[in-house]
């Protein structure tokens, strides 16, 4: 790693040239290059915040990755329970905290699935509020952020 490198892992296992899981590289403006496992991924900063607007801002990935999280979790227990698909859609939204530090106060998910009977319901929330994503925000992990 070069000295402008920021490494970021758990607290105990920093991660490696090997065994970086993510890296996030400047682009141009406001905008970042985020590659993981081979895909890529652009985020950049509204215009409101100094950026060119030409894909969702890191809070919004974030939201989008809880929201995403839960769509899994819905279509897989629609699935494994022999129900369609179909129509299925999570839609999210967020507000920002007031003051400081800099952070979501609020999310909120509507996760639709239409062809779910009425008495599957309980279930399916009780396995789409229990996704990865939301189970880490309910018990944080530790964080570690160095200066390479």
């Amino acid at each position: 790693m070069d000295s402008t490198t920021v490494a970021m892992g758990t607290a105990g296992a920093m991660g490696t040239a090997e065994t970086d899981q993510l890296s996030v590289s400047f682009v141009a403006g406001e905008s970042y290059l985020v590659s993981v496992r081979g895909h890529q991924l652009l985020v950049d900063q509204p215009f409101d915040s100094g950026g060119d607007d030409m894909a969702p801002s890191p809070v919004e990935v974030f939201v989008a990755s809880l929201a995403a999280c839960v769509a899994f979790y819905a279509g897989r227990y629609l699935t494994r329970h022999g129900e369609s698909r179909n129509g299925l859609r999570v839609s999210a939204g967020f507000d920002m905290a007031t003051g400081r530090p800099a952070r979501v106060g609020a999310i909120w998910i509507l996760v639709s699935a239409p062809e779910l009977p009425a008495e599957a319901r309980a279930a399916f929330q009780a396995v789409v509020s229990h996704c990865t994503v939301h189970n880490t925000l309910i018990r944080p992990p530790d964080i570690s952020i160095k200066i390479a």
